[in-house]
């Protein structure tokens, strides 16, 4: 892992398609950095919708802390982006 990196950690079922826990990206908007985990981890390839949104199977988290919708937003080195099934219950 880099230090200029995004760490995207998977959990659940994004996890068991991922093949991994984590992946360490370049730093970029949410939708730079989905595009990213796409085309590293081909069974998350349904990650967005053909519109460019969020597919309605997944939730993403900032650091844990705040449910992330805006694929605009800015990720800087450092932050860490979970990405988790939106069915996983609680």
């Amino acid at each position: 892992m880099s230090a200029g990196s995004v760490i995207v950690e998977f959990f659940g079922i994004p996890r068991l398609r991922a093949g991994r826990a984590e992946l360490a990206v370049a730093p970029g908007s949410v939708a730079d950095v989905l595009a990213q985990v796409r085309s590293r981890c081909p069974g998350l390839s349904d990650l967005l919708t053909p519109e460019g949104r969020l597919s309605p199977h997944y939730l993403l988290s900032l650091d844990g802390s705040c449910f992330l919708k805006d694929l605009t937003r800015k990720l800087g080195a450092g932050e860490r982006l979970v990405l988790l099934s939106a069915d996983a219950g609680g």
